[in-house]
């Protein structure tokens, strides 16, 4: 695949946000499009759901996250600017020295891809520093629809093009979680879950985030330590569209690292009222 930059400068440039935006959301979005092109559609094969390996991450890597991570990378280094890239594949590459970090998740959910169940996603997320708080781009791609979710730090939240905004009553109406380890997880979740007008465990932490922010979801709980590199690009499409994200137990995940590290758990919630609601319910059986 051949990728041709049609940027008109190199250097990087100083927005209104205070950072330099050496990848815009222009960029994630052709990247993202293309992607959907060569990969949301392809049929499974025994190929493309093969195991090759474990990945930088740990988990299993297969023959549709290659591809996916290798259409990410060419997209990339088309855009001729100086970054460090984390990926959930090959792990961490400079390009031209590196600089501004860029997380990749090329196919969140690929055991939802390889196992034919229609939700995953891939996810790019950009950051001036090395931690979550540092997040300044935030874009996440529907593989299936082509359906687009995209936040820029102070400047809002977006799904196709229009502002997005989190849940803003405080009923419980669908509650989402990940259970990486169910006799462990569920012991937790069924205080919460109960609560719930109608759960779901849809298996793709950046695209359930991202309909934390549509506001098709009102709460995504996972107890288990999670990567930023999953859920990275969701926390600032919640932020930006007015919802809340923690850790399960209420404290601040800014800190967080931008690396590979399973480091924080995860609690994002439609508002405030939504979020102290769940951490009283949380909190009374942990």
């Amino acid at each position: 695949m051949v990728y041709h930059s049609i940027r008109l400068k190199t250097l990087s440039i100083q927005t209104d946000g205070g950072y330099n935006n050496t990848v815009r959301i222009e960029d994630m979005r052709a990247i993202g499009q293309r992607l959907f092109r060569e990969i949301g559609r392809v049929r499974l094969t025994t190929a493309t759901a093969q195991a090759l390996d474990k990945g930088a991450g740990g988990d299993r890597t297969f023959a549709v996250d290659k591809q996916a991570e290798d259409c990410i990378l060419a997209g990339l280094s088309a855009l001729n600017e100086p970054m460090s890239i984390i990926s959930e594949e090959f792990g961490h590459k400079d390009l031209l020295g590196g600089g501004q970090r860029v997380l990749i998740d090329p196919i969140d959910g690929s055991k939802n891809a390889v196992s034919g169940l229609p939700f995953y996603c891939a996810a790019i997320a950009v950051a001036e520093g090395d931690t979550v708080g540092h997040i300044v781009q935030g874009y996440v791609i529907n593989l299936l629809s082509g359906d687009e979710f995209w936040a820029e730090k102070g400047k809002g939240a977006f799904f196709n093009g229009q502002r997005m905004q989190t849940q803003q009553d405080d009923t419980l109406l669908v509650v989402a979680f990940e259970a990486q380890q169910p006799p462990r997880d569920m012991r937790l979740l069924v205080p919460l879950l109960s609560s719930a007008r109608r759960v779901r465990c849809l298996g793709a932490v950046a695209l359930d985030l991202a309909h934390v922010a549509y506001s098709s979801i009102s709460i995504f709980y996972t107890s288990a330590p999670s990567r930023s590199i999953d859920f990275g690009a969701g926390v600032l499409l919640v932020r930006e569209a007015g919802g809340v994200i923690t850790d399960a137990a209420g404290h601040a995940i800014d800190a967080a690292p931008l690396d590979l590290s399973r480091s924080v758990s995860l609690l994002a919630s439609g508002n405030n009222i939504l979020h102290e609601r769940a951490l009283g319910i949380l909190s009374q059986h942990s």
